[in-house]
C-alpha cells in the first residue's frame, strides 16, 4: 500500500463521506472510488459499506486504517530522521498552539525564529489547548503550547502566567455584577473552570449573561463598545485602555492563567526541536 493510499484512509476514515473525501484529497469521485476498489483487490476484502449516512468501515477496513495510521508516522519519522543527520540545522518542525497564543504571541515568535533558521520548514496547528494537548500526545506534533493546567507527565516549561482581567466601558463595582450585563465567549475548559472558581467565591447567584459569542475577540469588541462587561486573560488586552480594567483576586491572591511548552524529551535528538525550545525559553 502507497503512501497515497494511507492518506486516502485517513481522509475517508475522518470525513466517512465519498464526496468529502474526494474534495479533501484533490480528486473526482471515480478516481476515488478506482483507489478503493484497489486497495480492496490488494487486501482480497472489502473496506467500506455504504449506508444513507454515509460509508462505514469494515473490521478489516478499520485495521487497514490503523494499519494505514502507522505507516504515516513511520515514514514521517524516517524522513525527520533522515533531515537530521544534515550538518545545517533544517527540516520540518512541527508545532501544535493553542489559538490565543496563536493569535497574539506566535506571529512575532515565528518570524524571528525563521530569520535565524530560514532552512526550517515549520508546520502550525491550531486549536483548543485540550486538541493541542491530544496532538502532542499521539505524536502529531513535535511541540505544544498549551494555556491552562494539563497534566503532561514528560517535559515541559512555563513560559508565562498573566492576570485575569474584567473589562467595562463604564466604571463598575464588583459587588454589583450579579445584576449587571455579562458577555461570555466559548473558551478552553480550564479557562472556564478558572472563571467560575472565582465567580463561586465571591457571588452566591449566577451572572446576568445578556450574550454568548463564540470568540474573545467578539466578545471584547462587544464589551469595548458598552454592551456589557468581560472576563480575560491579559494576552487579550494589550490594547485596551487600563482605566477599563480591573485584576480578579481569590483569597486576595490574583488569579492567573499559565501557557506551557510541551514535549517529549525524545524529540530533542532532533536538531529542529532542540533549536526552537531553546529558541522560545530563551525569549521567555
Amino acid at each position: 500500500m502507497e503512501n497515497k493510499d494511507c492518506q486516502l484512509l485517513r481522509t475517508l476514515n475522518k470525513t466517512r463521506n465519498i464526496t468529502k473525501a474526494a474534495e479533501a484529497l484533490y480528486i473526482s469521485q471515480p478516481a476515488l472510488t478506482y483507489r478503493i476498489k484497489q486497495i480492496e483487490k490488494e487486501f482480497n476484502t472489502t473496506i467500506i459499506t455504504r449506508g444513507k449516512r454515509g460509508i462505514e468501515f469494515t473490521s478489516q477496513g478499520e485495521y487497514l486504517v490503523n494499519y494505514a495510521e502507522d505507516l504515516i508516522h513511520l515514514h514521517r519519522e524516517t524522513k525527520e530522521n533522515i533531515e537530521n543527520m544534515n550538518e545545517q540545522i533544517s527540516g520540518t518542525l512541527r508545532l501544535g498552539v493553542s489559538t490565543i497564543y496563536a493569535r497574539y504571541k506566535l506571529p512575532h515568535i515565528l518570524k524571528m525564529f525563521h530569520e535565524r533558521y530560514p532552512q526550517i520548514e515549520i508546520n502550525v496547528r491550531t486549536g483548543w489547548s485540550r486538541e493541542i494537548y491530544e496532538m502532542l500526545r499521539k505524536g502529531e506534533v513535535h511541540i505544544g503550547i498549551i494555556r491552562g493546567s494539563y497534566h503532561w507527565k514528560d517535559q515541559k516549561h512555563l513560559l508565562n502566567e498573566e492576570a485575569i482581567w474584567l473589562v467595562s466601558l463604564k466604571k463598575i463595582e464588583l459587588d454589583d455584577l450579579p445584576a449587571l450585563p455579562q458577555i461570555s465567549y466559548e473558551t478552553d475548559h480550564t479557562l472556564k473552570s478558572l472563571l467560575q472558581s472565582w465567580w463561586n467565591e465571591n457571588y452566591d447567584t449566577p451572572p446576568f449573561t445578556t450574550m454568548e459569542v463564540d470568540r474573545m475577540e467578539t466578545c471584547k469588541e462587544m464589551v469595548l463598545h458598552g454592551l456589557g462587561y468581560g472576563l480575560f486573560p491579559g494576552i487579550c488586552l494589550q490594547d485596551v485602555d487600563p482605566e477599563f480594567m480591573s485584576q480578579l483576586y481569590i483569597d486576595h491572591k490574583p488569579i492567573t492563567r499559565s501557557t506551557w511548552m510541551s514535549y517529549n524529551q525524545s524529540h530533542m535528538e532532533l536538531s529542529v526541536v532542540e533549536a526552537f525550545v531553546d529558541f522560545l525559553l530563551e525569549k521567555h
